[in-house]
């Protein structure tokens, strides 16, 4: 498995609105666009390479809620851009990481997506992520 880069962070906030105040209006970051996903409002701003995914709750019972209810606003994962996410997920099940997702799935902005368990990070949510792809 290569890891290419950090793909982006994703960001849980309460008011999508008022994060890009401070990441649009305090920084100079630009929001390219924003996606509904799974119950969650998703803003995107480049940072070189790299985003800044803001994920809002819209539908009362996204996983951002919840996290959002038990720790507040903050980093919610760390994605990380691999050359091949079937067989990155493959060795890490050979090596015995937990995984959230034991099978790949399409996720937002165009990405085929696993979850490893924050369990088996030292409590990080981590993501892996490929541009789309079919398997």
């Amino acid at each position: 498995m290569k890891i290419k880069k950090i793909a982006h962070l994703g960001v849980a906030v309460h008011d999508l609105d008022a994060a890009l105040k401070f990441f649009t209006g305090g920084l100079p970051l630009e929001l390219t666009h924003t996606e509904d996903y799974q119950g969650m409002k998703i803003g995107f701003i480049p940072v070189g390479e790299s985003s800044i995914e803001l994920l809002q709750d819209v539908s009362g019972s996204s996983a951002i809620k919840k996290f959002l209810e038990k720790n507040g606003e903050g980093i919610h994962h760390i994605a990380f851009e691999v050359d091949d996410i079937y067989q990155a997920v493959e060795e890490l099940k050979a090596r015995g990481v937990r995984l959230i997702d034991e099978t790949p799935r399409q996720g937002a902005h165009g990405m085929t997506i696993a979850f490893m368990h924050p369990k088996a990070s030292h409590g990080i949510l981590m993501e892996l992520c490929q541009p789309m792809v079919s398997h």
